[in-house]
Protein backbone atom coordinates (compact mmCIF):
# COMPACT_ATOMS: atom_id res chain seq x y z
CA UNK A 1 0.00 0.00 0.00
CA UNK A 2 0.86 3.49 -0.70
CA UNK A 3 0.17 6.49 0.77
CA UNK A 4 -2.22 8.80 -0.74
CA UNK A 5 -1.11 12.12 0.41
CA UNK A 6 1.28 13.46 -1.85
CA UNK A 7 4.37 15.17 -1.28
CA UNK A 8 3.89 18.34 -3.52
CA UNK A 9 0.50 18.49 -2.30
CA UNK A 10 1.19 19.22 1.07
CA UNK A 11 3.15 22.43 2.54
CA UNK A 12 4.77 22.79 5.99
CA UNK A 13 2.40 24.93 8.42
CA UNK A 14 -0.47 23.14 6.86
CA UNK A 15 -2.91 22.33 9.55
CA UNK A 16 -4.74 18.95 9.13
CA UNK A 17 -8.61 18.20 9.31
CA UNK A 18 -9.12 18.09 13.17
CA UNK A 19 -10.82 14.60 14.07
CA UNK A 20 -13.08 13.72 17.11
CA UNK A 21 -13.66 10.39 18.51
CA UNK A 22 -15.86 9.57 21.70
CA UNK A 23 -14.41 7.22 24.36
CA UNK A 24 -16.70 5.08 26.39
CA UNK A 25 -16.66 2.37 29.10
CA UNK A 26 -17.43 0.24 26.72
CA UNK A 27 -14.21 1.27 24.77
CA UNK A 28 -12.11 0.51 27.96
CA UNK A 29 -13.55 -2.48 28.78
CA UNK A 30 -12.59 -4.06 24.84
CA UNK A 31 -9.28 -2.16 25.01
CA UNK A 32 -8.45 -4.01 28.38
CA UNK A 33 -9.26 -7.53 26.30
CA UNK A 34 -7.42 -6.57 23.46
CA UNK A 35 -4.44 -5.59 25.31
CA UNK A 36 -4.54 -7.01 28.41
CA UNK A 37 -3.97 -4.09 30.31
CA UNK A 38 -6.80 -4.83 33.12
CA UNK A 39 -6.07 -2.29 35.28
CA UNK A 40 -9.30 -0.95 37.51
CA UNK A 41 -8.57 2.37 37.21
CA UNK A 42 -9.97 1.76 33.45
CA UNK A 43 -12.86 -0.03 34.32
CA UNK A 44 -14.01 0.49 38.16
CA UNK A 45 -14.35 3.69 39.29
CA UNK A 46 -15.25 2.58 42.83
CA UNK A 47 -11.49 1.61 42.51
CA UNK A 48 -10.61 4.76 40.44
CA UNK A 49 -11.88 7.27 42.86
CA UNK A 50 -10.59 5.33 45.78
CA UNK A 51 -6.64 5.89 44.22
CA UNK A 52 -7.37 9.99 44.04
CA UNK A 53 -8.46 9.27 40.33
CA UNK A 54 -11.61 12.06 39.54
CA UNK A 55 -13.41 8.24 37.77
CA UNK A 56 -12.24 5.96 35.15
CA UNK A 57 -9.80 6.88 32.30
CA UNK A 58 -8.84 5.89 29.35
CA UNK A 59 -5.58 3.82 29.15
CA UNK A 60 -3.07 5.88 27.59
CA UNK A 61 -1.60 3.43 25.49
CA UNK A 62 -5.75 3.90 23.65
CA UNK A 63 -5.28 7.23 23.40
CA UNK A 64 -1.66 6.68 21.33
CA UNK A 65 -3.31 4.49 19.20
CA UNK A 66 -6.34 6.77 18.47
CA UNK A 67 -3.52 9.57 17.88
CA UNK A 68 -1.76 6.95 15.30
CA UNK A 69 -5.38 5.96 13.59
CA UNK A 70 -5.71 10.06 12.87
CA UNK A 71 -2.02 10.10 11.13
CA UNK A 72 -2.79 6.82 9.58
CA UNK A 73 -6.04 7.76 8.26
CA UNK A 74 -4.73 10.94 6.58
CA UNK A 75 -2.06 9.49 4.72
CA UNK A 76 -3.18 6.80 4.06
CA UNK A 77 -0.98 3.78 4.54
CA UNK A 78 0.09 2.69 7.96
CA UNK A 79 3.23 1.49 6.40
CA UNK A 80 4.18 4.91 5.60
CA UNK A 81 4.24 6.43 9.63
CA UNK A 82 8.45 5.96 10.28
CA UNK A 83 8.40 7.48 13.54
CA UNK A 84 5.61 7.94 15.48
CA UNK A 85 6.21 9.37 19.75
CA UNK A 86 3.56 10.55 22.10
CA UNK A 87 4.17 12.39 25.60
CA UNK A 88 0.93 11.97 28.14
CA UNK A 89 0.05 15.31 29.36
CA UNK A 90 -3.07 14.72 31.13
CA UNK A 91 -5.50 11.31 31.64
CA UNK A 92 -8.59 11.11 29.54
CA UNK A 93 -11.41 10.98 31.77
CA UNK A 94 -14.47 8.81 30.98
CA UNK A 95 -17.69 9.75 33.32
CA UNK A 96 -20.33 6.31 33.13
CA UNK A 97 -23.25 7.56 31.18
CA UNK A 98 -21.57 10.52 28.74
CA UNK A 99 -17.94 8.85 27.85
CA UNK A 100 -15.55 11.66 26.74
CA UNK A 101 -15.01 13.06 23.44
CA UNK A 102 -11.32 13.27 22.26
CA UNK A 103 -10.27 15.48 19.18
CA UNK A 104 -7.35 15.29 17.54
CA UNK A 105 -5.48 17.83 15.36
CA UNK A 106 -2.10 18.31 13.76
CA UNK A 107 -0.13 20.53 11.51
CA UNK A 108 3.12 19.36 9.07
CA UNK A 109 5.91 21.68 10.68
CA UNK A 110 8.41 20.40 8.38
CA UNK A 111 9.32 18.45 4.70
CA UNK A 112 12.41 16.20 4.90
CA UNK A 113 14.15 14.10 2.27
CA UNK A 114 12.27 10.96 1.08
CA UNK A 115 9.62 12.73 0.32
CA UNK A 116 9.11 12.62 4.39
CA UNK A 117 6.44 15.07 6.10
CA UNK A 118 7.10 15.56 10.15
CA UNK A 119 3.78 15.81 11.52
CA UNK A 120 3.41 17.82 14.90
CA UNK A 121 -0.15 16.36 16.68
CA UNK A 122 -2.09 16.92 19.85
CA UNK A 123 -4.91 15.70 21.60
CA UNK A 124 -7.64 17.29 24.01
CA UNK A 125 -11.24 17.38 25.72
CA UNK A 126 -13.64 19.51 24.87
CA UNK A 127 -12.68 21.14 28.51
CA UNK A 128 -9.77 21.95 26.83
CA UNK A 129 -7.30 19.55 28.34
CA UNK A 130 -4.42 18.56 26.73
CA UNK A 131 -4.58 14.91 27.10
CA UNK A 132 -1.16 14.36 24.76
CA UNK A 133 1.31 15.45 22.06
CA UNK A 134 2.81 13.15 19.32
CA UNK A 135 4.87 14.00 16.30
CA UNK A 136 5.20 11.45 13.33
CA UNK A 137 7.12 11.57 10.26
CA UNK A 138 5.28 10.46 7.64
CA UNK A 139 6.54 9.06 3.86
CA UNK A 140 4.19 10.28 1.03
CA UNK A 141 3.62 9.47 -1.86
Amino acid sequence: MTARVRYDDVSEGEDLKPWSYQVTRDDLIRYAGASGDGNPIHQDESFAKSVGLPDVIAHGMHTMARVGQFVTDWCGDPGAVKRFRTRFTSMVVVPKEAGNTVTVTGRVTGKAAGRRVVLELAAGTPEGTKVAAAEAEVELA
